[in-house]
C-alpha cells in the first residue's frame, strides 16, 4: 500500500524561501569580503601627500651678503651688498611612514665672491696723504636639514608640525691690503703698506623646528608651504638659519611633475674668535624643479 505524500504547508514553503535567500545573502557577503580582502583596505592617505617623492631643482636669487672680520684690536664690517644673480642647486624629498608620520630632507649650496677697493687723496696746506686699500672675500655656505613631521588631517588639506636636525658649513677666505703715503713740505715722504690673508670655516649640527602645509585641488595639482628654523646657541659660533618657500606642483603624468616656488633664506651667524666674526646672508627668488613621486 503506497504511503500518502505529505502535503507542504504555506508556512514551510515560506521558510524554505527565506532560508534560500539567507544562504544566497551570506554567499554574496562572503564574496564581497573576499574581494575586499584581496584588494586590501581602502587607502586614507591625503591626496596632498605622497608615499615618497624626490625633487631636484635650481634656486635663482640675488643674495645680500654682509661679513664682519676682526680681532681684539680692530674690526672691519663689509656692510650689506647685493651680488649678481646666482643659481644654486637644491635637492629635497619626503617619505611617509604609515598615514601621518613623515620624514623630510632638504639641501642646498651657495658660494660668492666680493671685491671692494678704496682710495683717495687728502691735502691741507703743506700736508698731503694718499691711501689705497682693498678687500677680497670668497664666501661659501652649505646647508642641509633632516626632520620629522606629524601630518594632521587626511582630506585635501593637511598641516605638518615637526622637529629635526640642521647642518651648516660656512667658509670665508679673506684677503686685504693697504698702502699709504704721506708728505709734509720740506720733510719728505712717509710710507706704509700691509697685506692680510686668512681662511675661516665652521660647521655644526643644530636643532631645528619645521612646519608644512599641503592642499590638493586635484591629485595632480597641489600647493604647498614649508618653513624651518635652525638655531645654534653656545660654543664658538651661534646664530640662526631660516628657510621658507611657497609653491605649486603639477603632474602632467602620474609619477613625474614640475614644481615652481618662491623661497627665502636668512642666515645670521656670529663667531667669538678672531677672523670671521659675523656672516649675514639673505637671498630670495624662484625655485624651479622636477619632482618624482611614488
Amino acid at each position: 500500500m503506497p504511503f500518502p505524500r505529505a502535503s507542504s504547508s504555506p508556512s514551510s514553503s515560506k521558510l524554505r524561501k527565506h532560508s534560500r535567500g539567507a544562504a544566497l545573502g551570506l554567499l554574496a557577503l562572503g564574496a564581497c569580503n573576499s574581494a575586499a580582502w584581496a584588494q586590501g583596505a581602502p587607502e586614507t592617505v591625503s591626496p596632498a601627500l605622497d608615499r615618497m617623492n624626490i625633487s631636484v631643482g635650481a634656486f635663482s636669487a640675488k643674495p645680500k651678503i654682509g661679513a664682519g672680520i676682526g680681532n681684539g684690536l680692530a674690526y672691519y664690517d663689509t656692510g650689506t651688498y647685493e651680488t649678481s644673480r646666482k643659481t644654486m642647486p637644491r635637492v629635497s624629498g619626503e617619505f611617509l611612514l604609515g598615514r601621518n608620520h613623515g620624514i623630510s630632507f632638504d639641501a642646498y649650496q651657495f658660494s660668492s665672491n666680493f671685491d671692494e677697493a678704496v682710495g683717495g687723496t687728502y691735502s691741507s696746506g703743506p700736508f698731503s696723504a694718499t691711501a689705497v686699500g682693498g678687500v677680497n672675500l670668497d664666501f661659501s655656505l652649505d646647508v642641509a636639514r633632516l626632520g620629522y613631521r606629524y601630518w594632521f588631517g587626511s582630506g585635501n588639506t593637511v598641516v605638518g608640525l615637526g622637529a629635526g636636525l640642521g647642518y651648516y658649513r660656512v667658509k670665508l677666505d679673506t684677503t686685504a691690503f693697504g698702502a699709504a703715503n704721506a708728505a709734509l713740505t720740506g720733510l719728505g715722504f712717509t710710507s706704509w703698506n700691509d697685506y692680510y690673508s686668512r681662511s675661516d670655516s665652521d660647521d655644526a649640527v643644530a636643532p631645528m623646528l619645521e612646519v608644512g602645509v599641503r592642499h590638493a585641488f586635484s591629485p595632480d595639482l597641489r600647493v604647498f608651504f614649508d618653513g624651518s628654523g635652525i638655531h645654534k646657541g653656545g660654543g664658538g659660533v651661534h646664530g640662526s638659519i631660516y628657510n621658507a618657500q611657497l609653491g605649486v606642483e603639477w603632474f602632467p603624468v602620474r609619477h613625474v611633475g614640475v614644481t615652481l616656488a618662491y623661497a627665502v633664506t636668512d642666515v645670521d651667524l656670529k663667531r667669538d674668535e678672531s677672523g670671521l666674526q659675523r656672516a649675514r646672508l639673505k637671498f630670495q627668488g624662484p625655485v624651479l624643479g622636477v619632482k618624482a613621486r611614488f
